[in-house]
């Protein structure tokens, strides 16, 4: 906390009546709008392309990382927040930090949640930290522990911490800015990480093969790269090479935060390729806005600056799309 901040909080005395709602509850008596159940396990470990035999079967348990699911209230969401949770964000509200952002979680498991556990919770506003200025704009983090419990058992713990923020005036574009795009030299895009374990990927899409991996013991396709088989268990492997069919299983549009090597916004998609995997790559050749889910779309390499080449999908709307290789650079 810079000493500029520190003054301002000792002179409107806001941070002294913040930090007064720690330890006070953020949600009371929650309880999980469902049981644990197989159908939501099964839709979760299908959206995150995970199958390990543990979440599957009679004897199946749900993902450690869905412990934040079983409490979510959905469209219509939870009674159970607390007066002092309101009255925390109100004065935050009230003081210009409307604005707020999710920044990180942690999350503890204690033991494993079955189907057919009955999810109550409890959450408690941890800490409020000083006025601090970040990138967006200046606020106060705001933390709060939930305990979910199953069957009245502690089952694990999850910390959650959001910004309450006013945002940053955006400062004026320089006169340099306002040159004509041809004038300007671009900035090259961010080198991908390449390792041990995904060096044969890039090595394919400089030849215009997109690999998939693929278990030598089991058979089973793997997208991302990984050093071993997430079912069986194995390290061996060989690739195949995806023939380039796809289509959008879901999809984001990027408005924020600019970055100087792109421009947004943009359509990032996550690609169902016809052999089963899925991996996260642009959607090109239509409007950001007219991407759907569903939509099929081509493998294409992009150039992007003279030593970077990235496969990325392009829509096929009308007619038979380009190959590999064959779209705009």
């Amino acid at each position: 906390m810079s000493g500029e901040e520190r003054a301002h909080d000792a002179r409107d005395g806001l941070y002294d009546r913040l930090k007064a709602y720690e330890g006070k509850p953020a949600a009371i008596a929650g309880r999980g709008k469902d049981p644990v159940n197989l159908p939501m396990i099964r839709h979760w470990c299908e959206a995150m392309g995970d199958a390990h035999p543990a979440y599957r079967g009679p004897d199946a348990v749900a993902p450690p990382t869905m412990l934040q699911a079983w409490t979510m209230g959905g469209l219509s969401g939870h009674q159970d927040r607390s007066e002092a949770y309101g009255e925390l964000l109100g004065l935050l509200d009230g003081a210009g930090y409307t604005s707020v952002v999710a920044t990180d979680c942690e999350q503890e498991y204690l033991r494993p949640l079955r189907p057919g556990d009955e999810i109550t919770f409890d959450a408690v506003v941890e800490s409020v930290s000083p006025r601090k200025t970040t990138k967006l704009g200046t606020g106060h983090f705001v933390t709060t522990r939930m305990d979910v419990r199953a069957g009245g058992e502690l089952a694990g713990t999850h910390r959650f911490r959001i910004l309450k923020y006013a945002p940053a005036a955006r400062p004026a574009k320089p006169a340099e800015a306002m040159e004509p795009a041809e004038s300007v030299e671009r900035p090259r895009r961010p080198r991908p990480v390449v390792n041990r374990d995904n060096a044969g990927f890039w090595e394919g899409v400089a030849a215009h093969r997109l690999l998939i991996q693929r278990c030598a013991a089991c058979g089973t396709l793997r997208f991302p790269w990984l050093p071993g088989c997430n079912d069986c268990g194995a390290g061996e492997w060989d690739t195949v090479e995806a023939g380039g069919e796809g289509t959008v299983h879901s999809y984001v549009v990027m408005h924020h935060p600019p970055f100087p090597a792109f421009d947004p916004p943009y359509a990032v998609g996550l690609i169902e390729l016809a052999e089963g995997v899925r991996m996260i790559s642009n959607v090109v050749g239509v409007p950001y806005d007219k991407v759907r889910i569903g939509m099929p779309v081509r493998l294409e390499f992009q150039r992007v600056d003279e030593e970077l080449e990235l496969p990325v999908f392009r829509a096929v709307e009308d007619g038979p799309a380009a190959g590999p290789g064959e779209g705009e650079r």
